[in-house]
């Protein structure tokens, strides 16, 4: 059988399409830079789209249905692969799964010319055939370890259609909306706990002797179910005191977590001390989330949603498409500073966004993160499109 680096090797074709990461990393950044560029000057009234959405429901749904699948899908297949033993998708079918994803961007964009119900469904499709392709490689290698990254999948689709059911019926209270961020979050925290963890050690024990993370133990499987929990008390009841007491708990425990993975120990590392900061926006957002609830004269009730996506969201998401491009590239793994410097741009992007929430001069506020964002977003694109567009790994 013919392994998956051999595979790779033998593979001829466009780079872009020699592994998962290499398309779904640069096009869902730049779409993450594109959609918040536009979304304000649309918010402003200087433009329209030919979209069926509202700007703000366009803007929300472009990021937590349109960016956060491509960079899932991104991951999933490269790592899938390596959890599995099974080959990697490549070559036309990974080029077709990517002409799904474009396509469910250009269907939304142009929804108020085809219709919001043909809009949805070929914005559906790509994320139905991501869970088609990983519950094949799941069950063909009998990975049942890993089925519960495939039900989170599954539960972006399901999200996904609550958000278009939401839209074109006018019903709900924004379920679709809060379920694909509740399920994000929980990824972060599944995957960050393997991945932060298992990176510091590996750092640490190289280059920095002395206490290294603790490893994963019921104290994180208690976490991550008061986690969820709580994110699913969110989704159902978002204004309810269960909801903020929940999230107080949440809160504390990721804080714990966070604290026995070593991160102070790291600062020297960029590519692995940005991990723990990005983590560190989950007990934020749940921090906000109970505080919106309990004291929503200190705090707008969205500052939990921007603690979440801009932060938790937009930080890990960048952290690991910039170290995974590196490594499965075969690049040397070291944070330049240009990367830096794009780590900074997202970090101003969560911190003044969360500001915004605190009602700390909101417009000159929303412009400063969305600048912030798009410069994060759009480096990205810049440094590592010559990385990802080139010959596959050698």
């Amino acid at each position: 059988m013919t392994s998956s680096a051999e595979q790779i090797r033998s593979y001829d074709g466009p780079a872009i399409f020699s592994y998962g990461f290499r398309p779904f990393f640069l096009f869902g950044a730049a779409w993450a830079a594109v959609a918040v560029a536009l979304w304000l000057p649309m918010l402003g009234g200087r433009f329209t789209l030919p979209t069926a959405l509202a700007p703000v429901a366009w803007h929300v749904h472009e990021l937590v249905y349109g960016y956060v699948p491509a960079v899932v899908a991104g991951f999933l297949l490269t790592a899938v692969p390596n959890w599995s033993g099974r080959l990697p998708v490549v070559g036309a079918p990974l080029a077709s799964l990517f002409a799904c994803w474009l396509a469910g961007r250009a269907a939304i964009l142009f929804s108020a010319w085809i219709g919001p119900i043909a809009a949805a469904v070929v914005d559906m499709a790509f994320l139905a055939a991501l869970v088609v392709v990983i519950a094949r490689e799941i069950v063909a290698a009998r990975n049942t370890r890993n089925l519960k990254v495939l039900i989170l999948v599954a539960l972006l689709l399901t999200g996904n259609g609550l958000f278009h059911l939401e839209a074109i019926a006018g019903i709900g209270n924004g379920h679709g909306t809060r379920l694909a961020i509740a399920t994000a979050i929980f990824l972060i925290m599944l995957i960050g706990g393997r991945i932060i963890p298992s990176f510091t050690r590996n750092w640490l024990a190289r280059c920095a002797p002395g206490r290294l993370p603790a490893p994963f133990d019921r104290f994180d499987v208690g976490a991550m179910a008061i986690s969820g929990m709580s994110l699913a008390s969110w989704v159902m009841l978002p204004a309810s005191v269960i909801t903020a007491v929940s999230a107080i708990a949440a809160c504390a425990l990721n804080v714990g977590r966070l604290c026995r993975w070593a991160g102070e120990r790291t600062t020297a590392e960029p590519l692995v001390w940005i991990l723990h900061v990005a983590y560190a926006f989950v007990p934020i957002g749940f921090g906000l989330l109970s505080l919106g609830i309990l004291a929503p004269g200190i705090v707008a009730p969205t500052g939990a949603l921007h603690g979440w996506t801009t932060g938790a969201i937009g930080l890990m998401t960048l952290a690991v498409m910039t170290r995974a491009s590196l490594g499965h590239s075969g690049r040397p793994l070291m944070a330049t500073r240009s990367i830096q410097l794009i780590y900074l741009a997202a970090l101003v992007a969560a911190v003044v966004r969360i500001a915004v929430a605190f009602g700390l001069m909101r417009e000159p506020m929303l412009h400063l993160s969305a600048t912030a964002w798009v410069a994060a977003f759009g480096g990205f694109v810049v440094i590592y499109a010559p990385l990802l567009c080139t010959t596959p790994r050698a």
